[in-house]
């Protein structure tokens, strides 16, 4: 009788996997916030938490069950909440700003974070971009909470108690907190910071409550202070108490923040107006059923629609608003950067070494709207700091490499976005370029070697040089881009087209791999291409070889032609995942997670080689890209708190997923061309900001049929490896036949390869 059970379930179970989903009318649905969450410094799963949020939203809500200023604040084998927590925080490695704990708790009064904290569990809690509930075991409570761009409603259920209370924590590193019993009303601010701000920097909150408070304190640290009203120490709270008459009695609490003032974070409270909770969630759920159904997927398992949705959930969060509306309505930020209440946009939180990639290229296609006032937030970034950021959080941070703001704002002009101050941008871009900024990681460090040598050298105390170096050719060849776009003086667009081609100076051609050279023309002795860091950026120089995005044809000449070339790819998969971490001292987790996916050096998990394995377009061998996307689709993402083969990335890791599914991806931004892969599902359509449509069409589309044996674009037989965004943006429907043997003829011809610099006509 068991085994028959057992066969029972495995066919119930291989039913529903294999059943399809047909069409999607409410994508929300298939979000999972908690993909990613089961996650530790030492290997990355996504490195994610919950977001309760608006799409792109000036404030988050998650859940905290790290202690305050853990940048691991929600973790799946987690066992209790501490609080939940208004937060900021892009990646746990950034960490937090803006940043304070609403945490509700009942019978003795328990106010810090250990003692307040609750048991729960995953089967008692519900989590969605829109709204998220839980039950608190130690405290006989249910929590929900749903959002605006800038407030929250929190609705809490007591049981029946003369001792329920509401616990605001506004955190250490400079706090202040005032309770307005009058008003049922608390307001403070929080100083709580990881850098990136400027001294004047406050988050300031106001709470309001629908139900009078019996009891009223306030504590400093570990200490209550009977009695007082007001405070403003190093770690602040208050606390307001209730007598619920009967179980199930609800408090409704009204929550906002602002960068610039008490009375500007009461105007967002005006987000929320008159409605109740369920009004609001339901405004929550139809703001992101309207950007999620931007793009519509059709024809897969329930897992990978989950998947899907949950990826294209993760594009939609990053950079997020940091701009507020003041009384008149008008669009006002406190900047990041000088301090100052200034007009205009302003967004924040992303790290462009990351998001160039493709998150950008997917919000200049998808979301072009969304866009704009990022690009016009650039203008005022470089207006107020002098610099363009290369990461925001919120203002200048010093990490990661790379002068990678060149390929935002030239893609999206070549995009075709308009409407802000492209000329103020070009300027940025020219300073960015030619000077090392008051960071390591804004301008370009090493900007005088890289001027007059091409490279940056590896024995002059600049660290990851040769990664820089490889970026920097890359955004030069964006600024070339734009320039030419700009009509700008000859001399002036030759420059950068010369410096583009300044990788050349890396290639070792004894190795066939990009290795760091030394000041005098000698490269670095020893080599050992399997090390991280060093000359790389989190990878070695089997992940960086491949970053010459603008001239892969160029890349494919140095190694000798296709063949030479095809065969070094193919390496990537079937060399060992060996490593030698001794530049850090301890295995870094991307190193543990390239180790572990079965995949040799191929480190998807990180973002340097992501683009790797659409390259075989360009040696005219697409069906092996076919193969390697469906593989990388099917092994390195899942719908579950183990979903991520590494850290999320601010929406870059999501975007690759996005993209690929669909069947295309950008691999060189600002150029006009996406390189075919494969369709992961039967049917996509993307919805444009014009009205017009994408269409995709794979009916053949299988597990087993992963391969392309024709394309039509617009009916009409297609036989090249990439699409021109003019003949997608216009509106297009695209045919795949998909089969499950390789067409080795199509894609081969020369007129079917990509763009490359070095065969610009």
């Amino acid at each position: 009788m068991k085994q028959l059970c057992l066969l029972f379930f495995l066919s119930f179970a291989a039913t529903v996997y294999a059943q399809e989903v047909d069409q999607v009318s409410d994508p929300v649905t298939y979000v999972n916030t908690l993909v990613g969450t089961l996650s530790k410094p030492s290997l990355s799963t996504g490195n994610t938490y919950p977001a309760i949020a608006r799409p792109w939203g000036m404030n988050f809500w998650s859940p905290q069950t790290g202690k305050m200023g853990d940048g691991w604040m929600y973790t799946y084998d987690a066992d209790k909440i501490r609080g939940f927590k208004q937060t900021h925080q892009p990646s746990p490695w950034m960490n937090d700003y803006g940043q304070f704990a609403i945490m509700p708790v009942t019978g003795e009064l328990k106010f810090t974070e250990d003692d307040r904290a609750s048991w729960f569990s995953h089967k008692a809690e519900v989590a969605t971009p829109y709204y998220y509930s839980v039950y608190l075991a130690d405290h006989d409570v249910t929590t929900e909470i749903t959002p605006t761009e800038r407030a929250a409603l929190f609705r809490v259920t007591f049981p029946e108690t003369d001792s329920a209370y509401i616990v605001v924590d506004a955190f250490d590193k400079g706090s202040y907190v005032k309770v307005i019993p009058q008003e049922n009303k608390i307001i403070g601010y929080t100083t709580k910071n990881s850098g990136g701000v400027p001294e004047n920097f406050k988050n300031y909150f106001v709470i309001e409550f629908d139900k009078p408070f019996d009891n009223i304190s306030i504590f400093s640290g570990k200490d209550l202070k009977e009695g007082e009203l007001e405070l403003t120490e190093d770690h602040v709270g208050a606390i307001v108490g209730f007598k619920t008459a009967k179980a199930g009695e609800q408090v409704n609490i009204k929550v906002s923040s602002s960068f610039i003032s008490h009375e500007q974070a009461e105007l967002n409270l005006q987000e929320i107006g008159g409605m109740g909770f369920d009004d609001l969630k339901d405004t929550g759920r139809d703001a992101w059923n309207k950007v999620l159904s931007r793009v519509e997927v059709g024809g897969g398992n329930i897992d990978q629609m989950r998947t899907f949705y949950s990826n294209l959930y993760r594009t939609l969060l990053f950079p997020r608003m940091f701009y507020e509306y003041d009384a008149q309505g008008n669009v006002v930020h406190y900047s990041p950067y000088n301090g100052k209440v200034l007009p205009g946009y302003m967004f924040t939180d992303t790290g462009f070494w990351d998001t160039f990639r493709c998150l950008f290229p997917f919000l200049n296609l998808v979301y072009p709207e969304m866009n704009i006032k990022m690009q016009e937030g650039l203008v005022n970034a470089y207006k107020e700091s002098g610099w363009l950021p290369e990461w925001a959080s919120p203002g200048l941070r010093n990490v990661m490499v790379g002068n990678n703001s060149a390929s935002v704002v030239a893609d999206a002009y070549i995009k075709g976005l308009r409407g802000y101050d492209i000329e103020t941008l070009y300027e940025a871009l020219l300073h960015g370029a030619n000077n090392a900024g008051p960071l390591t990681a804004v301008g370009r460090a090493g900007a005088d070697y890289y001027k007059e040598l091409g490279y940056v050298p590896y024995d002059v105390e600049i660290n990851e040089n040769a990664a820089r170096t490889l970026e920097y050719a890359y955004d030069d060849f964006a600024i070339y881009q734009l320039a030419k776009k700009l009509n700008k003086p000859k001399d002036e667009i030759a420059l950068y087209r010369n410096r583009s081609l300044n990788y050349q100076k890396l290639f070792d051609k004894e190795t066939g791999l990009m290795r760091g050279k030394n000041k005098d023309g000698q490269f670095q002795n020893p080599f050992n291409p399997f090390k991280w860091g060093d000359a790389f950026t989190e990878g070695n120089s089997w992940h960086y070889t491949w970053s010459v995005f603008h001239d892969v044809q160029g890349l494919i000449d140095l190694m000798g032609g296709q063949e030479a070339f095809t065969a070094k790819l193919d390496s990537v998969f079937t060399l060992p995942p060996v490593f030698d971490d001794s530049y850090y001292g301890q295995v870094i987790h991307e190193i543990r997670e390239m180790q572990i996916a079965n995949m040799g050096q191929y480190a998807h998990g990180n973002q340097p080689i992501q683009h790797m394995i659409y390259l075989y377009n360009y040696a005219g061998r697409p069906w092996k890209t076919q193969y390697w996307i469906r593989e990388t689709l099917n092994r390195m993402y899942l719908p579950t708190p183990d979903g991520y083969c590494g850290d999320e990335d601010n929406g870059q890791t999501s975007a690759w997923y996005v993209f690929s599914a669909l069947g295309f991806y950008p691999v060189t931004p600002a150029t006009d061309e996406y390189i075919i892969g494969a369709p992961l599902f039967k049917r996509a359509k993307i919805r444009l900001e014009t009205g017009k449509e994408i269409v995709i069409n794979a009916p053949n589309n299988t597990q087993e049929n992963r391969y392309i044996e024709a394309v039509k674009l617009d009916a009409k037989s297609y036989n090249k490896n990439f699409f021109k965004h003019e003949d997608l943006i216009n509106g297009a429907v695209i045919d795949f036949d998909m089969v499950d043997i390789p067409n080795e003829q199509r894609g081969t011809s020369v007129d079917a390869l990509p763009y490359s610099l070095s065969v610009e006509k």
